[in-house]
């Protein structure tokens, strides 16, 4: 006999605010406490110094994350300028330091050089995984890392002010894979100093906002009236940039049983198959037929 799961069967995404010292993980774990949820996963990790937009899919929602870590991110972050730490953030050991502090002509000499399609570095203190370990498991147990570059796009990149000689603010719009504190590091290269983060704040992933991230306090004192609970997104929200598909009730439960139908005049791509205001699935157009790729079990 199957296991039954444990927990309550909650469908459709949250915008969390991650506090300061908390994992991804630990968030998603607090999440399911509160709402004894029977599935949750996270899209986007953020490193237990930073704080801000984290969202929680929840149930079937999870079959979307991926369209969410696509999407393009937003961060608000703060450069010590003159210290370097061997995490890149405030967290790590200071590993070298400079007397140089850059102006604001400075800094916005080199932004140009940080924004369109950029090589970058990886933190060693990362998720990324060298030959089957985590970068970070390898960098703690003193192992010397040669970190592969790779390309990410910056989007936009902004100096937003100085809060004295040795600390500046920045915001970025970037796409994903981008690190923050590679970022930050790089610049203070380009500047002839160096530098770690002080502070980092994600303000969007995709459609999640800041300015509608609830607290998991908030998340707990709303919780215990679930009936009234609004904060609550659908399982859609995920997939925004993904157009919809109306389809019959007949043709909804082909699509549901692993059968795919005709897709009459429908160009190829991705969409999500609906059944009304009932999203059935996502799903692929190949020479005007519509085939399953996610079915949601709802």
């Amino acid at each position: 006999m199957a296991r039954t799961r444990r927990g309550n069967p909650i469908h459709g995404w949250l915008n969390i605010d991650k506090p300061v010292g908390r994992t991804s993980a630990q968030v998603v774990g607090a999440v399911k406490r509160i709402m004894n949820a029977q599935k949750a996963g996270h899209a986007g990790t953020l490193d237990p110094f930073a704080t801000g937009v984290l969202p929680i899919a929840l149930g079937e929602a999870t079959k979307t994350a991926g369209y969410i870590v696509d999407d393009t991110k937003e961060y608000r972050f703060t450069a010590r300028w003159g210290e370097a730490r061997n995490t890149d953030d405030i967290e790590g050991e200071i590993t070298a330091t400079s007397p140089k502090r850059p102006t604001d002509n400075d800094i916005l000499a080199i932004l140009p050089d940080f924004t369109g399609t950029i090589s970058q570095c990886p933190p060693a203190f990362s998720a990324i995984k060298i030959k089957g370990e985590r970068a970070y498991k390898l960098a703690r147990a003193g192992a010397e890392l040669d970190m592969p570059e790779r390309n990410v796009h910056i989007v936009a990149l902004e100096l937003v002010h100085h809060i004295d000689e040795d600390h500046s603010v920045f915001d970025v719009t970037c796409g994903k894979g981008t690190y923050i504190r590679s970022l930050a590091r790089d610049m203070a290269i380009k500047l002839g100093t160096v530098a770690h983060l002080t502070a980092l704040r994600r303000t969007r992933v995709g459609p999640f906002l800041q300015k509608y991230a609830i607290s998991l306090d908030k998340l707990e004192k709303l919780w215990q009236c679930p009936a009234e609970f609004e904060d609550l997104l659908p399982i859609t929200t995920a997939l925004d940039d993904i157009p919809a598909l109306a389809m019959t009730e007949p043709e909804a439960n082909r699509l549901r049983h692993g059968n795919d139908v005709a897709a009459p005049d429908q160009a190829d791509g991705i969409v999500c198959a609906m059944a009304g205001k009932t999203p059935i699935g996502i799903a692929k157009i190949k020479d005007e037929r519509l085939f399953p790729v996610r079915i949601f079990n709802i």
